[in-house]
């Protein structure tokens, strides 16, 4: 399986840093080196305090919904874990922090409506934007690679591109001022 740019924490209910991998870390730390952080788990557990949870919440932890580091900006999702009590230390949250392309979105929305692309068309493009491969694309949306394949086919066609980079290439062009 090849090695994952997201970043992933494991909570319990207070908050305090169960595990983590090393993207997690370099992601929350921006712009400091990964290897400057004296004591990570500290670190990120603070990071997760300060950076990742709505503060205006009254109610228990409520996690952002993006996290920007840097000109990188990461989707934030979090997900309750229930162990029932087969752990010591009790994980109560599991957090992903996945890139995203965000400066792109209004351009692929943008897109979209010039070349008509379907609903399906467009979030596969939104995949292949994010530097998924067609396996990866299959994957997420529940369909198998050459109908990604073909999702594609057709882009390129409406879009009058040959490539998979072309598709990036009308877009990212779109973004440019005066484009």
């Amino acid at each position: 399986m090849a090695p994952t740019n997201n970043g992933f924490l494991l909570l319990d209910a207070g908050l305090n840093l169960i595990a983590s991998n090393g993207p997690a870390l370099q992601i929350l730390c921006f712009p400091s080196g990964a290897d400057r952080i004296k004591q990570p788990k500290v670190f990120l557990a603070d990071r997760v305090r300060t950076a990742l949870i709505e503060h205006r919440n009254q109610g228990g932890p409520v996690f952002v919904r993006e996290y920007k580091s840097g000109k990188r900006r990461y989707i934030c999702r979090n997900f309750q874990v229930d162990c029932n009590g087969q752990y010591a230390v009790q994980p109560a949250f599991a957090v992903l922090l996945e890139r995203t392309g965000a400066s792109s979105h209004s351009a692929l929305t943008d897109i979209s409506e010039q070349f008509d692309l379907t609903q399906r068309e467009r979030e596969t493009v939104g995949f292949l934007l994010q530097g998924l491969t067609s396996k990866e694309i299959a994957n997420r949306m529940g369909i198998s690679p050459n109908t990604v394949k073909a999702f594609l086919r057709l882009v390129m066609v409406k879009m009058k591109v040959s490539t998979r980079s072309g598709i990036a290439g009308k877009i990212a062009a779109s973004t440019r001022p005066n484009a």
